[in-house]
């Protein structure tokens, strides 16, 4: 479902699934680590976020993924090949992000900062996104502009990954009290989560910027028609979700 504004609704990876022990342990620690706010509530929801999605993370492995996302699985043939554009001209604030965000080119040193890969590739029919890496410590009501809780990247030469974008992510069980905004920009929202790699229940709002590869359809339209899954083990096709109700002020 598009939203108000002719926007395709946006895609949102963490999957899903019970965590294993180690993600149970990794996912109290960021319960201690979230960064706290002002409100109680939003603090416990932003903790209850951030476990949530690491413990969905913990079906970033083969076995795991749904059977769409398997090699050969259904919808394979759908996908398509990246192309290749240049980097957007940024000016200000943009290019000031940009520059902050580039050490995560090397996909290594975002995992070791706490970004965590989905595996899955996501597509739409009228463009890619990518693979997304989640840092659940950075999910909270507030938006951080130079600490993107996701990172996306394109499938590059030699089972390679290249970075893309940045994606801000707010659920809304965080106690956001208004649509967000950053750069100007109301964030997309809000809407359901996105399966099969989101649960549908987690409704957020988010915003992405295409601050390292041309989007023909705006640099902050959710997919790009530049970017592709072809190739990529585990592409999944996906549809827009639908737009859902800003949950009413708490008296």
């Amino acid at each position: 479902m598009d939203d108000a504004r002719g926007a395709p609704a946006r895609t949102r990876r963490a999957i899903g699934g019970p965590p294993a022990n180690d993600t149970a342990r990794e996912g109290a620690r960021l319960m201690r680590t979230t960064p706290r706010t002002t409100d109680a509530p939003a603090r416990k929801g932003a903790r209850r976020v951030a476990v949530a999605v690491l413990a969905a993370a913990g079906l970033a492995f083969p076995g795991a993924l749904p059977a769409a996302a398997q090699p050969g699985g259904h919808g394979a043939a759908q996908h398509r090949a990246s192309t290749p554009a240049p980097e957007p001209a940024l000016q200000g604030q943009l290019a000031e992000v940009r520059e902050a965000l580039r050490k995560y080119a090397d996909p290594l040193v975002a995992v070791r900062d706490g970004y965590l890969s989905t595996q899955g590739c996501v597509e739409y029919p009228g463009g890619g996104m990518g693979v997304h890496f989640i840092n659940p410590a950075l999910i909270g009501p507030a938006s951080d502009p130079l600490r993107p809780p996701l990172l996306v990247y394109e499938p590059a030469e030699g089972g390679r990954l290249r970075l893309v974008a940045a994606e801000w992510f707010v659920p809304l069980a965080t106690g956001i009290a208004e649509r967000p905004s950053l750069f100007g920009r109301p964030f997309d929202g809000p809407m359901e989560g996105h399966e099969p790699l989101m649960p549908r229940a987690l409704h957020h709002y988010d915003l992405h910027v295409w601050l390292f590869k041309e989007n023909p359809a705006g640099l902050f339209n959710a997919i790009n028609p530049n970017v592709g899954c072809a190739g990529h083990g585990y592409a999944l096709m996906e549809h827009p979700t639908a737009i859902v109700p800003h949950p009413p002020p708490r008296r």
